[in-house]
């Protein structure tokens, strides 16, 4: 089993839509997926039209209260299944805080399905914290949207300094740009000026509105827009996330 953070200090850079289209091109592959929502905003889960079953669903399965099998939801796509998020998750620090071992905390709840599934992605809310060293140590590989903008290539810069601070293993952090905007010259004097940097990929998610259209059709990409330029693009980056993090 390989677990794949979708992360970033910043919101609002495409992760949820990368947690989301990458997992279902994952099953669509026969890879038998599983994508966690750890967000409280539960914008993953909302895409497979998934809602938590239990009350304050989140908190229990991070507090033993609740076995993550039990948490588990069918999507209508073969191979793939959900963990949907609820408010409760953002108690999330409070709880781990508490704990002892807590940076192993994702990663003991995750074993307990390593049997059941090929790939595990985890959709991280942003920022830097409790949760987040867990799921920094808990997974195979911390996967980073970056537009190429000034502010989130800083959150970048900032998380590879946390990681280095904190004795952190920056191997499993791998990078690539979202949200481009082929209009802008900033766009583009960014991507040459950090590809450069091994740890971005070479592709990359474009800025389009197929890709915000996934919240009218509720649904990842590939199943409403799969000969768009964007579908196109995703799936040119997950050939490359497979060779470097799967096969």
């Amino acid at each position: 089993m390989v677990t794949l953070a979708f992360y970033n200090l910043k919101g609002g850079v495409g992760k949820t839509a990368a947690s989301v289209n990458f997992a279902y091109l994952a099953a669509k592959e026969g890879y038998k997926t599983l994508l966690w929502d750890l967000d409280p905003q539960g914008s993953s889960s909302f895409y497979f039209g998934a809602t938590a079953q239990t009350k304050n669903e989140a908190k229990k399965i991070l507090s033993n209260e609740l076995d993550i099998a039990d948490a588990i939801q069918a999507t209508s796509y073969d191979n793939l299944d959900v963990i949907a998020a609820d408010m409760s998750a953002r108690q999330a620090d409070i709880l781990l805080n508490e704990m002892k071992q807590s940076k192993k905390k994702i990663a003991s709840i995750l074993s307990t399905v390593k049997k059941e599934y090929d790939i595990v992605v985890l959709d991280c809310p942003p920022g830097i914290s409790v949760l987040h060293d867990a799921v920094f140590a808990g997974a195979d590989w911390i996967l980073m949207p970056n537009i190429p903008t000034t502010l989130s290539i800083r959150s970048y810069e900032s998380v590879v300094q946390y990681f280095k601070e904190h004795d952190g293993d920056i191997s499993k952090l791998k990078c690539f740009f979202s949200m481009v905007d082929h209009r802008k010259n900033l766009h583009h004097e960014v991507i040459n000026d950090f590809y450069s940097h091994k740890l971005f990929f070479k592709n990359y998610i474009p800025y389009l509105s197929d890709v915000e259209k996934m919240g009218v059709h509720e649904a990842p990409l590939e199943t409403f827009a799969p000969s768009s330029y964007a579908a196109q693009c995703y799936r040119d980056l997950w050939k490359e996330i497979k060779k470097a993090c799967i096969q």
